[in-house]
């Protein structure tokens, strides 16, 4: 049997004041989005914020519903506005941040396996790494270089 190792290189951040004036103003825009997230079963917050190749900032909340697989998370309702109000243009960035209403979120908070999957090919759509930086409501930040490296093993159009 042969094995495979994969690795994952994290940069991970003790404060956002470690990062970039950029991603620091990224962080912040998508903790702001998540003040408007509707989670009235879980109370758990997300926002996101996208940085996109023209400069501009799209965000994105979380939708819950009653029906749980109807909800619709922060990472895709912030992509499909990008794709709405700015066709073609490349994703640079995400920030995810997380919060709830009864605990404090100081640690990051990774993407569902969904929008793993979706970030995944919005790469492959565009040839474009998307820098990923998660975060919870504060404290320490993840950085990865890459949204694939959040799904390894992933599934995409050349299986079809």
């Amino acid at each position: 049997m042969d094995e495979m190792v994969i690795t994952l290189k994290v940069g991970r951040f003790s404060t956002a004041d470690e990062l970039s004036a950029k991603e620091q103003q990224l962080l912040e825009a998508a903790g702001k989005a998540s003040e408007h997230a509707y989670a009235p079963y879980s109370n758990f917050y997300v926002g996101a914020a996208l940085l996109l190749a023209d400069g501009s900032v799209e965000t994105g909340v979380n939708q819950e519903n009653a029906a749980y697989p109807m909800c619709l998370c922060a990472e895709r309702a912030a992509l499909a506005s990008a794709a709405s109000r700015k066709p073609g243009i490349p994703v640079l960035k995400i920030a995810v941040r997380a919060r709830h209403a009864q605990k404090l979120i100081d640690r990051p908070v990774g993407p569902c396996g969904a929008c793993r999957q979706t970030l995944s090919e919005w790469e492959d759509r565009f040839s474009q790494d998307i820098v990923v930086l998660l975060q919870g409501e504060k404290g320490t930040v993840y950085r990865l270089s890459r949204a694939k490296d959040l799904l390894p093993l992933s599934f995409d159009g050349s299986f079809l």
